[in-house]
């Protein structure tokens, strides 16, 4: 139950036909082995039970033998593969940084696929921002509009993923929380700066946003109980604050970055 409701909270759709084919596929000392002989769907489906199971390293393993593939739908899986892989406490610096280009280069790829591809949109957005960690915060703001841009396509191929509204709103948050320095190199790369502020920010439904995505499941991602309390918090609204923190507090950590959070 709890794998089934993960995999849901992160926009995968999930057959239960995906453990048959879990059971079907075997996995041989821990590693998920995939013969030539494999549908692409039937790898999805491995990927997306791995993925519900919180299992990153396996995951990449799976998806990484098909780095060549021309399909988006496994380009994609493996850009998000690559990233959460990077993200785990155990994997070192350099490890950490090349998997961060090649999440990119991955995403991107599945773009020159499908270019209808919501997926590939969002994660090409998501993959783009954590490249600008390392090339600067020049590099970090300049790619500011496209990473929005592919965040608004995406909402566009799929008006109900959850997590693509979600990211809009950490975009606005972003901008509206930017410090003045960072704010005077934006107005050297911009004719019109891009620019928030907390209330605009309220006001333009981000945080009605967040709420309707915690209504609609309260345990949605353990991010966007975040955002709701520090947006109250800089609306000067410790009350609401306080109470989103502590749910954020109390959320079951599964991923790294549930622990960060």
């Amino acid at each position: 139950t709890q794998v089934l409701r993960k995999s849901l909270q992160r926009g995968i759709v999930l057959s239960t036909g995906s453990f048959l084919v879990y059971g079907a596929h075997k996995l041989v000392s821990g590693f998920a082995e995939v013969h030539a002989s494999f549908k692409v769907e039937d790898v999805i489906e491995q990927a997306d039970y791995l993925y519900g199971s919180g299992e990153t390293e396996k995951l990449y393993r799976l998806l990484v033998q098909h780095k060549n593939s021309d399909d988006a739908e496994l380009l994609w899986r493996l850009a998000r593969s690559s990233r959460d892989l990077a993200q785990l406490g155990s994997t070192s610096a350099e490890e950490k940084r090349q998997l961060t280009y090649d999440s990119l280069e991955y995403a991107k790829k599945a773009l020159e696929k499908n270019e209808a591809n919501f997926a590939a949109h969002k994660w090409y957005g998501i993959c783009l921002s954590d490249v600008g960690d390392y090339e600067g915060i020049k590099t970090k703001i300049g790619n500011a509009i496209v990473i929005k841009e592919h965040f608004q396509r995406a909402i566009e191929l799929n008006p109900k993923d959850a997590t693509t509204i979600h990211l809009i709103g950490i975009w606005c948050y972003s901008f509206a929380e930017m410090p003045w320095y960072q704010r005077k190199i934006a107005a050297t790369l911009f004719a019109t700066p891009p620019t928030s502020t907390f209330q605009e920010y309220a006001a333009n439904t981000h945080l009605k946003l967040f709420s309707c995505l915690y209504a609609a499941d309260p345990n949605f991602y353990s991010k966007n109980l975040l955002f709701l309390g520090k947006t109250y918090l800089k609306l000067n609204n410790k009350k609401m604050a306080l109470l989103w923190l502590s749910k954020a507090k109390e959320y079951p950590a599964q991923t790294e970055e549930d622990k960060q959070v």
